[in-house]
């Protein structure tokens, strides 16, 4: 359960997986089950709210695909129900008291965020709040890359959903280095039909890299057998996902299959370690920033939600762990760390380092001083991404 949300006084709405699907069902007072308000194999990621004098309930979903949201409604009876939404993206509103308007937020990953001011009843656009045509227009100076979606199927027979930015100049008779740039963590989503920042992966791409996405099982947005898949045992499907991208990406023509990297910070730095680990050598170089690397040594709150207690499960946590695989791991390894992180503890990659200093595996490693989990502050930023760009170019081409 993830919503609670009274919609009046006799009766309250949850969002619950109760059916293997994130969906809304309506309780009365006493906690008893009055009727499931929405159904179908795809999850509700939002509850916007219930318009009490039209009986209309108004949330969003990825009934379409996992990669997009729509802003819907249905009626309390089932009967009446549509899609609020006109464009294929990542759409989300925000209604007022009444619900007589909304705003959408809208994007996909070649257009910037547009907002816009609807009138509900007739679903009539009112006012474009914002387009940002500047930006747009600031953009045309530039030659980018666009994001290429793309599914695959793992030798278990699990499908996941991937994106991949190609340099602009692109040749499909050459072959190219990859680097895939994934967090991995738990409900999390990164493969989404949405605008994101353009940021360093669009430059890697430029400096001639593949950059891969892709989502493994563990994260939103598809049911939730495969969201609970990594219950007490983070790390292990999710490693095992991203070795599985390595081989199915060596097998395309273009890819340069001795030459495939992994990227990962937080969480995504773990999953790195873990692939890197128990990947065999499918990956030639990888860059683990800030990772945790024993369960037991983060957050009990964050980790017991998902791994439960050590003592309950320490199969589990030891498994889990890199400091258990260290001498596995194959490929060369830059870890990177804030001395002042105080989300995941220095001791995490202090740790991981002497296991690997013990088993003679050879590692590159930077400690920025006084700097926290973003590893950010004066030319800190510029020196990190200058040093992770450097590792990549001399061990990848």
């Amino acid at each position: 359960m993830d919503a609670f949300q009274y919609i009046d006084d006799e009766r309250f709405v949850i969002l619950s997986e109760r059916d293997g699907w994130m969906h809304l069902y309506l309780y009365d007072r006493l906690g008893f089950l009055k009727s499931q308000i929405t159904g179908g194999e795809f999850d509700v990621t939002d509850f916007y709210g219930y318009d009490k004098t039209k009986d209309i309930f108004y949330y969003q979903s990825a009934s379409e695909s996992p990669l997009t949201k729509e802003v819907r409604f249905i009626s309390g009876d089932g009967k009446k129900e549509g899609k609020l939404s006109s464009q294929t993206g990542t759409n989300k509103a925000s209604f007022n008291k009444n619900f007589t308007y909304y705003v959408n937020y809208y994007s996909n990953s070649s257009t910037p965020e547009f907002i816009t001011l609807h009138d509900t009843k007739k679903n009539q656009l009112k006012r474009v709040l914002q387009d940002n045509t500047v930006f747009i227009g600031k953009l045309q100076n530039y030659t980018l890359p666009q994001k290429e979606f793309f599914t695959f199927t793992t030798s278990s027979g699990v499908k996941l959903n991937g994106f991949m930015i190609k340099p602009s100049n692109f040749n499909s008779s050459e072959k190219y280095p990859v680097i895939i740039d994934q967090y991995s963590g738990p409900d999390s989503q990164n493969v989404t039909d949405s605008w994101k920042k353009i940021h360093w992966n669009y430059y890697l791409a430029q400096e001639g890299f593949i950059v891969v996405t892709v989502d493994p099982r563990g994260t939103a947005a598809r049911g939730e057998a495969f969201r609970k898949s990594t219950f007490k045992q983070l790390g292990k499907l999710e490693s095992d996902d991203m070795i599985e991208a390595a081989k199915y990406l060596k097998s395309l023509p273009y890819i340069d299959g001795s030459n495939i990297g992994i990227f990962g910070w937080s969480y995504g730095g773990f999953v790195t370690c873990l692939s890197m680990c128990r990947g065999g050598g499918v990956f030639k170089a990888g860059i683990a920033v800030a990772p945790v690397t024993s369960w037991r040594f983060y957050d009990t709150v964050y980790t017991e939600r998902y791994m439960g207690i050590p003592t309950d499960n320490p199969e589990g946590y030891d498994d889990s762990s890199p400091l258990n695989h260290a001498e596995k791991l194959k490929g060369r390894l830059l870890i990177i760390h804030g001395s002042a992180d105080d989300n995941v503890h220095p001791q995490n990659t202090y740790e991981f380092t002497e296991k690997l200093v013990q088993a003679g595996v050879q590692f590159d490693m930077a400690i920025y001083t006084n700097r926290n989990h973003n590893i950010t502050g004066g030319n800190t930023t510029m020196h990190l991404y200058t040093r992770m760009t450097d590792f990549f170019k001399e061990h990848l081409q």
